[in-house]
């Protein structure tokens, strides 16, 4: 998923789920060391790879 998300997500806005309620919302700064890294409002989110479920571009409001 790493590869996919550098490949044709960095820079974009999306959304992210991890099971529950944790949905995490940014622009892909980065994704290395297994580690994805989102920005928003220039607040920085660091989320493991491996609890990452699903990610999607977020829809324009």
């Amino acid at each position: 998923m790493q590869s996919f998300i550098v490949k044709n997500l960095r820079g974009e806005v999306v959304d992210v789920y991890c099971g529950g309620p944790d949905v995490f919302s940014g622009r892909v700064e980065s994704c290395e060391d297994n580690v994805l890294c989102l920005e928003q409002n220039g607040k920085y989110t660091y989320i493991a790879m491996d609890k990452i479920i699903a990610v999607w571009r977020a829809q324009a409001p």
